[in-house]
């Protein structure tokens, strides 16, 4: 299943994008698409509802980020070791994992904001894993069962923030508008490989990031299992996996976001973003 939230923002409400790609309504059979309903006896109820039968949506709606109530937005540094190469950074030898503020979080294709003063805000497109079974010191052979389904991420970043001032990388990863979502969240069921999943980034239409999941260092199985055993995974909870290479930072010179650019990117089966980069506001 394809699930989504649209409508405005703090608004939207459940919907499912079905096999002829219309969007039709689930507001009559759950009440929203969060915690309690990415779990595998949830799911598997949904997906027995015939499809043709639910209200269609008309129109073009917005849509939000495809999870209500991320509890915890971790993510993983350095996954891919071209990417690794491109910052100048040493291949980990263990996942590199920081947090982005939940309150980065928005749709697909809300505008990003560059934030007050920044010069060297970058672009990443990233697997999103979104957990639908609590988590706790699971094994690797075993990881999957415990994820919901997947979505494409773009992982904004601002390399000042992230690099230059302090150790922590949190502070240029959770700037608001800094984790667009979406636009769907594709179950599990319908990803039997995500280790085989193209992905590719266009700023101004130019091609920028054209990577594969199958590069990753550490494979979404692996990244699940490992989290778990350092803090309890939930349901809701979104694990970004990292990004390819193709990133401003590794431009010579490097090349960052300005005021009225424009980034689509994308991943196999999953759906594709478009965001308009705008200057900062309160």
């Amino acid at each position: 299943m394809k699930l989504v939230r649209y409508g405005n923002p703090g608004k939207e409400k459940p919907g499912l994008v079905d096999a002829n790609g219309q969007l039709r309504d689930l507001s009559a059979l759950i009440g929203d698409i969060g915690p309690a309903q990415l779990g595998t006896v949830a799911l598997a109820r949904l997906a027995k509802q015939k499809t043709d039968k639910l209200p269609l949506v008309r129109g073009k709606p917005r849509f939000g980020c495809p999870v209500a109530g991320v509890g915890k937005f971790i993510a993983i540094g350095l996954n891919f070791a071209d990417h690794a190469a491109e910052s100048g950074a040493p291949i980990p030898s263990e996942p590199i994992v920081f947090m982005k503020a939940t309150s980065c979080i928005q749709g697909p294709n809300d505008p990003v904001m560059l934030p007050k003063n920044s010069v060297k805000t970058d672009w990443e497109v990233e697997l999103g894993v979104v957990i639908g079974t609590e988590a706790r010191y699971v094994s690797q052979k075993n990881a999957l069962d415990f994820v919901a389904g997947y979505c494409t991420i773009n992982d904004v970043s601002e390399r000042e923030y992230q690099l230059e001032r302090g150790t922590q990388w949190d502070k240029g990863k959770g700037c608001d508008t800094f984790g667009p979502i979406g636009p769907w969240l594709v179950t599990r069921d319908e990803v039997p490989n995500p280790q085989k999943l193209g992905m590719w980034l266009d700023l101004n239409g130019k091609r920028m990031q054209t990577g594969n999941t199958k590069t990753m260092i550490f494979g979404v199985a692996k990244l699940v299992s490992y989290v778990s055993q350092f803090m309890t995974l939930m349901p809701g909870d979104v694990i970004t996996t990292g990004t390819p290479p193709g990133v401003g930072l590794g431009m010579k010179p490097p090349l960052y976001l300005k005021k009225g650019d424009v980034m689509t990117l994308g991943i196999d089966g999953l759906g594709e973003q478009r965001q308009e980069v705008v200057g900062f506001k309160l």
